[in-house]
């Protein structure tokens, strides 16, 4: 098989339907399978899956087990090739599953890629291209020094911003909204570390991917809606505990090891 898609539900009933519809229509003679693993939305999630998708492998957890348990989950079961660990805030151009899977059948140095992100006012989404976030490259983007040197390679390294939004290019972080992963290079880094529940598993598997000599690529001969935020809304108490919470998380975990 080709590709597992794994897509992690919480409560965005309507959003997973369009993407899924997106993914089906961009899965056209690919071999592929499609899970949804369910973190107890109350939304009727399930039913709507089961009654409209009886292909998809549905996985149902009893509470909400965050991101990178869920993902795992489907991992484990997963028979692809590729995986692809994809938001329900999405949808998914006609071209980008084929396109995106030509591009790591023909580099078989990349260990991830990922693809240019817009939001639903067409809008590029700096984030699609990311560099590690280290001490200084995380006070350059809170105090807007970015903004200030957008295509600085001092400056601007959170978004990568010397680098043109239709340039492929080697990269260092994927976004969490759409990674295709290759399933033999996650044999040796592992899977998602579940100590991350919700944000910076995608900064944490991104990095150990470049650890163990892949590569991750942006892509952007395709691209991606993504309707950001919808389960946690930016600047709540939420967000804000559970961003920075995985900022500290990764920081400890590969800089001072405490």
């Amino acid at each position: 098989m080709k590709l597992s898609i794994i897509i992690v539900s919480y409560n965005v009933r309507d959003l997973l339907q369009q993407a899924i519809d997106s993914l089906i229509d961009a899965a056209v003679g690919i071999d592929y399978e499609l899970f949804v693993v369910d973190n107890n939305s109350k939304d009727a999630t399930v039913e709507m899956v089961r009654q409209k998708y009886p292909e998809v492998k549905l996985i149902i957890n009893k509470k909400n087990v965050g991101f990178s348990v869920a993902n795992n989950q489907a991992i484990e079961q997963s028979n692809g090739e590729y995986i692809l660990a994809i938001n329900p805030d999405t949808i998914t151009s006609a071209d980008t599953l084929r396109k995106s899977i030509l591009f790591m059948d023909n580099h078989l140095d990349g260990g991830g890629l990922g693809v240019r992100m817009i939001n639903a006012q067409g809008k590029y989404l700096p984030e699609s291209k990311r560099g590690l976030p280290t001490l200084w490259v995380s006070l350059s983007k809170f105090t807007g020094l970015h903004l200030i040197f957008p295509k600085s390679k001092i400056f601007n390294k959170y978004y990568m911003g010397w680098i043109n939004e239709y340039e492929t290019a080697e990269i260092d972080i994927l976004a969490g909204a759409f990674m295709l992963l290759r399933k033999q290079s996650l044999k040796k880094t592992g899977y998602f570390d579940e100590a991350f529940f919700m944000y910076g598993e995608d900064v944490d598997l991104s990095y150990r991917l470049k650890l163990a000599g892949f590569k991750n690529y942006y892509f952007p001969e395709t691209y991606i809606i993504h309707f950001k935020g919808q389960s946690t809304k930016k600047f709540s108490f939420r967000y804000i505990k559970s961003f920075y919470g995985a900022m500290f998380i990764f920081v400890r975990k590969h800089f001072f090891n405490f």
